[in-house]
C-alpha cells in the first residue's frame, strides 16, 4: 500500500520527491451513543481501515488536495495566504481545509503550501467516521511535516472543533478521540465530560466484530444530529432548574426516573432518558468485557439498539431490518446500530464460526425486507493516527 500510495502521489502532482506517508483510522462505537455530546461514557475502538495522507511540503504559499476517492474532483488548489473559508465546490475537501484553519487559527507555523493525496479505505457513508478520520490524518501530517510538536489530545480537540466550527456539524468528541488515541486490540472507555479515559482489552476469544453496512447514504450535516442535540439540550435546561447538574451525564436512571416530570416536552423527555440509560449501560457493559463475560455485554447492545430506536428515534428502517435479522440468527452474541444513525452501519460481536451464515442469512433478509444490498466487514482493532514508515 505504501509504495503504491507514493507512486500515486508522484503522478498526480508530478513531483519526483519523497513524500511521507500519515495514517487515521476509522473507528466503531460498541456501546455509548449519542452520550458523548451528552457529557456521558463512550466506548469505541480504532480499526484497520482508515484514511492515507501522502504529503509533501512546498516551496510557496499553494495547498494542493486531491482524493483518490473522489477523483472525478480533481486537484483542489487555494492559497494559504488567503482566508481559509467553507466552499461548497471544494466538497470533501474542506475537511483538511478546516483543520488547516485550526493551525493558523492557532498560529502553529503553517508558512509553506503542502501538496496532498488521501486515499481512504472506509466505505463512504457508512457511519464508521470517514470525515474524522480525514481531519486526524491532516492534523497528524500537519503537525509533524511542520514540527508543531502538539500531542495527541491537543490535535484530537482542534480536530473536533474543525467540524463543529468550520464543517458546521455539531458532534461531540468521540469519533476523532477514538481515532487519535485508538490502541491495538483495545477498546477506549472515554467520560466525554473530563475526558479521562481508560482502555480495556477486547477478549473476544471465540467471536469476532462484524460491521455491516446499510448502504443507504446518510449526509451527518444535513441529518437530524442537531435536532437531537438540541432536543437534549432543552431537556438539561428544565432539569437544571431544580438539580445541579451541567450534563445528563452526571445522572443515573434512578435520578432520573425522579425527576423526568421536570421535562416539560415529551420528545425532550424520550432523548433524555436514552442518554440516560445509554451511560449507565455503557459503564456496565465495560464492567462485563473486563470480567470476560461477553454473552451480558451483548445484551445491553441489544437494549442500546432499542433505546436508539424507540426513544431517541435514530434508526429507520434499513438499519432496523439488520439489527432485527442479526438477532434472530444463530451465534450473534449482540448487534446494534453504531454512530449518528439514520443509514450507515450497524455493529454485531458474532462467533467466529457462524460468520459465513451471518452474512448469508442476515443480507439475504435485509435485501428482502429493503431492496438494498449490505455489505458485511470482519473488522480489527487497530492503533490511532499516526505515520507509517516506508516497507522495508
Amino acid at each position: 500500500m505504501y509504495n503504491e500510495l507514493v507512486n500515486k502521489f508522484k503522478k498526480v502532482f508530478a513531483d519526483g520527491g519523497t513524500p511521507r506517508v500519515f495514517f487515521a483510522p476509522g473507528r466503531v462505537n460498541l456501546i455509548g451513543e449519542h452520550t458523548d455530546y451528552n457529557g456521558g461514557h463512550v466506548f469505541p475502538c480504532a480499526l484497520d481501515v482508515g484514511t492515507y495522507a501522502v504529503a509533501q511540503l512546498r516551496e510557496d504559499q499553494k495547498v494542493r488536495l486531491y482524493s483518490m476517492n473522489f477523483e472525478e474532483i480533481g486537484i483542489v488548489e487555494f492559497p494559504l495566504q488567503e482566508d481559509l473559508v467553507y466552499e461548497k465546490a471544494h466538497d470533501w475537501a474542506n475537511y483538511p481545509k478546516g483543520v488547516l484553519k485550526e493551525f493558523a487559527d492557532r498560529g502553529w507555523g503553517v508558512n509553506k503550501g503542502v501538496d496532498v493525496l488521501y486515499y481512504g479505505n472506509i466505505p463512504n457513508g457508512a457511519g464508521l467516521s470517514s470525515s474524522a478520520s480525514i481531519e486526524l490524518a491532516t492534523a497528524v501530517m500537519l503537525n509533524e511535516l511542520f514540527e508543531i510538536n502538539a500531542d495527541t489530545l491537543e490535535l484530537v480537540k482542534l480536530s473536533q472543533h474543525a467540524e463543529n466550527e468550520f464543517i458546521g456539524v455539531n458532534c461531540g468528541i468521540l469519533d476523532q478521540f477514538s481515532i487519535g488515541m485508538g490502541k491495538k486490540d483495545s477498546a477506549v472507555l472515554l467520560n466525554c465530560q473530563t475526558l479521562e479515559y481508560q482502555y480495556s482489552p477486547l477478549k473476544l476469544e471465540d467471536a469476532v466484530i462484524i460491521i455491516a453496512n446499510t448502504n443507504k447514504r446518510r449526509q451527518l450535516g444535513e441529518s437530524k444530529y442537531n435536532e437531537r442535540r438540541s432536543e437534549c439540550e432543552r431537556a438539561l435546561k428544565d432539569l437544571q432548574k431544580v438539580l445541579n447538574i451541567s450534563s445528563l451525564g452526571e445522572l443515573t436512571p434512578e435520578q432520573f426516573e425522579q425527576h423526568k416530570h421536570l421535562i416539560e416536552d415529551e420528545t425532550c423527555r424520550k432523548r433524555a432518558k436514552h442518554a440516560v440509560y445509554e451511560n449507565a449501560r455503557t459503564l456496565k457493559a465495560v464492567e462485563y468485557l473486563n470480567n470476560g463475560n461477553i454473552e451480558q455485554f451483548g445484551k445491553l447492545m441489544n437494549e442500546s439498539h432499542v433505546s436508539l430506536r424507540d426513544d431517541y428515534e435514530v434508526t429507520g428502517k434499513e438499519l432496523d431490518s439488520l439489527v432485527q435479522a442479526a438477532w434472530e440468527t444463530n451465534g450473534v452474541i449482540g448487534s446494534r446500530m453504531t454512530g449518528a444513525g439514520f443509514g450507515g452501519c450497524t455493529v454485531s460481536i458474532v462467533k467466529k464460526d457462524a460468520v459465513e451464515t451471518f452474512k448469508k442469512q442476515v443480507g439475504e433478509r435485509y435485501t428482502k425486507e429493503t431492496g438494498l444490498v449490505a455489505d458485511f466487514y470482519v473488522v480489527n482493532v487497530g492503533d490511532g493516527a499516526r505515520e507509517i514508515k516506508k516497507e522495508v
